[in-house]
């Protein structure tokens, strides 16, 4: 009688895909560790709708990187429909997510148009990748110092 052989069962977390590396400055880092930071923060508060969120945003103002950043980790869930994994600040590797908005956010400052529309159109809802290209722009104006 001849033996059957199995396929060796894999476990679920196997079939993760890695996050893409890339090297990135300690600046670029630092804007990193402020979203981590912002996603902390915004974990317990609520939902906010992407297009009252977008409308009640002030180009100017002390606070106004704090709310850009906020305002895009509280809505960016809904608009890729999916739970948004960021890890902690000062973790060396980064999830999917976070090098997705990291590349979306090398796009805008390399000026790559349809390298960025690609990626919003890779994750967003077609109704939202307006509003989150606005806040990526947003957030990468306020950091654009760095």
């Amino acid at each position: 009688m001849a033996q059957l052989s199995t396929l060796h069962v894999m476990e679920q977390t196997a079939f993760e895909r890695p996050a893409p590396t890339f090297d990135m400055t300690s600046g670029q880092r630092a804007i990193l560790n402020q979203l981590r930071l912002s996603a902390m923060t915004c974990r317990a508060a609520a939902r906010t709708d992407l297009f009252e969120a977008c409308a009640l945003l002030t180009m100017d103002g002390e606070d106004a990187k704090r709310t850009f950043v906020e305002t895009f980790i509280k809505c960016l869930p809904a608009a890729a429909q999916k739970q948004i994994t960021w890890f902690a600040p000062g973790t060396a590797e980064l999830s999917f997510d976070e090098s997705w908005v990291m590349r979306c956010l090398f796009c805008i400052w390399d000026n790559e148009t349809s390298n960025l529309s690609f990626l919003l159109k890779s994750r967003i809802t077609p109704a939202d990748r307006r509003y989150i290209g606005f806040l990526l722009g947003r957030i990468s104006d306020q950091f654009s110092q760095i």
